[in-house]
């Protein structure tokens, strides 16, 4: 069964129908389910189809395209590819052996087939310019895993393939009604909650989730998948990075920096950290980790384009990172962490990125899907020992505020974010940091709209006396829309 993707999907299937052929490029990063989407939109039937495979010499590339070719009813075809000339022009028979109509051609894992001095994408470039859009009726799509390779290769091609897809297809992690709905189809019972705590390590894979199995609760799952040696996912963070990038290390490098400061750092405090070179090396890592949803670089309020924030959002990797990096333990950890402050600090941050991954949803609780907004992070440093004061002597010291929704209507929403266990209860100190917080925005930033002061939390606000000055609030359920 085919979860969502309605948008994604039609697009496949609507290039059948269409007067000329297509060439449609789906890209997202390992596990998202790119290869599922493409055989369940095309019930699996395909004129011709290939995968890449990984770290291989393009002697054994071709020799495995030889087979595929021949395998799915070529006849006649040379004992040896000496290269991808060869290999088109074998494709190219065997499609027009075949019978009017439209022809999927189907290329997985795209990136693995380009073995170095190849010559595979120049004769990629000439397959689809020179034969394929001569013609009215192929359907050719490709996918890759290595999303930086996918991106600068095909997406974003300066050479023969510039501006030449007719499509290219996002594929983005499932939502957590998404996931909900996976588990329903898969028999899986769990409360939101429980789903919500789930999100937090998996974030929105679709393969992370179809790995749980019944009868179990998620802790319990969560221990034999990561924590246990022969888990499933107990090697994942080194697969992760290593199948989306040919080198991962200058990668799990940046993750590893973003994931020591919640709030993000900008491009001088990485270099500045992490004793990095500032070039367009360090341009082209941060600009594939945004391309595959590890990281978001936003804007501050109120600052300049070149002092934007990247900010790690990926939701394993923060787990990664707060649980298991230098650190491998026993196979029931998770169990007994439960419950634990470490683990209820943890769930804060981990929903705070939650929130951050459903924007969408929050605005539609607000009433605000139809109006123009800009989502933004703020944040403020007190740089000196003087500005901690202001003219009316207020403390002005350092804060952060990770979702401002800044409206065309003259309301920026200020976002509070609270992982809680059963209704959140609004102190008077609370209620004063967070006005405290509204006050030094306010001040810094010399809007003149209204601040509205936003809860976002698992469970809902305990009504009382301080609750009465939230503008609004959103709760777990909201973010299941």
């Amino acid at each position: 069964m085919l979860i969502g993707r309605e948008k994604e999907r039609q697009i496949l299937q609507n290039a059948l129908n269409d007067e000329y052929s297509q060439f449609i490029a789906v890209y997202g990063r390992r596990r998202v389910g790119k290869t599922f989407l493409i055989r369940e939109s095309y019930d699996y039937r395909f004129s011709f189809q290939f995968t890449g495979a990984a770290k291989m010499t393009a002697r054994k590339q071709l020799a495995r395209f030889r087979m595929a070719l021949k395998e799915q009813g070529l006849t006649d075809i040379p004992p040896v590819f000496t290269n991808w000339t060869v290999a088109f022009s074998e494709l190219k028979r065997l499609i027009s052996l075949q019978p009017e109509g439209k022809k999927v051609i189907f290329f997985d894992e795209l990136p693995w087939m380009d073995a170095p001095r190849s010559g595979f994408l120049s004769e990629l470039e000439s397959f689809w310019n020179g034969w394929a859009s001569a013609r009215k009726d192929i359907v050719f799509v490709v996918c890759g895993s290595a999303t930086s390779w996918m991106v600068r290769r095909i997406i974003k091609n300066k050479g023969g393939l510039h501006n030449r897809l007719t499509h290219r297809i996002a594929l983005k992690p499932f939502s957590l009604r998404q996931c909900e709905e996976l588990m329903k189809w898969r028999g899986i019972e769990m409360t939101r909650k429980q789903i919500l705590n789930g999100y937090m390590i998996f974030g929105g894979v679709p393969y992370y989730w179809t790995l749980l199995q019944k009868g179990a609760s998620l802790s319990q799952e969560i221990d034999r998948l990561i924590f246990s040696k022969d888990g499933d996912m107990y090697d994942e963070f080194s697969m992760l990075y290593a199948s989306l990038f040919k080198k991962p290390e200058p990668y799990i490098k940046i993750v590893g920096l973003l994931a020591e400061k919640k709030e993000g750092m900008s491009r001088q405090e990485l270099i500045a950290k992490g004793g990095l070179e500032d070039n367009g090396g360090l341009t082209d890592v941060l600009s594939d980790l945004e391309w595959c949803g590890f990281i978001r670089g936003y804007s501050v309020i109120g600052k300049q384009v070149k002092d934007e924030v990247f900010q790690l959002v990926d939701h394993y990797s923060l787990f990664y990172y707060e649980y298991i990096s230098g650190q491998r333990h026993g196979k029931n950890f998770w169990q007994a962490t439960e419950g634990t402050p470490r683990y209820y600090n943890w769930c804060g941050r981990a929903f705070e990125r939650v929130c951050l991954w459903h924007v969408e949803q929050i605005k539609q609780k607000l009433g605000i899907s139809g109006i123009l907004t800009e989502e933004y992070a703020w944040r403020f440093v007190a740089k000196k020992m003087q500005d901690r004061q202001t003219k009316a002597g207020m403390k002005k010291e350092g804060t952060q505020v990770d979702l401002l929704i800044d409206r065309s209507d003259g309301i920026i929403d200020l976002c509070e974010m609270k992982y809680h266990e059963g209704r959140y209860s609004i102190s008077e100190s609370y209620l004063d940091e967070m006005n405290h917080r509204k006050d030094i925005f306010k001040e810094t930033t010399k809007t003149k709209k209204s601040v509205h002061i936003i809860m976002v939390t698992t469970d809902g606000l305990v009504q009382n006396a301080y609750s009465k000055e939230i503008q609004n609030e959103v709760c777990l359920n909201d973010l299941f829309c």
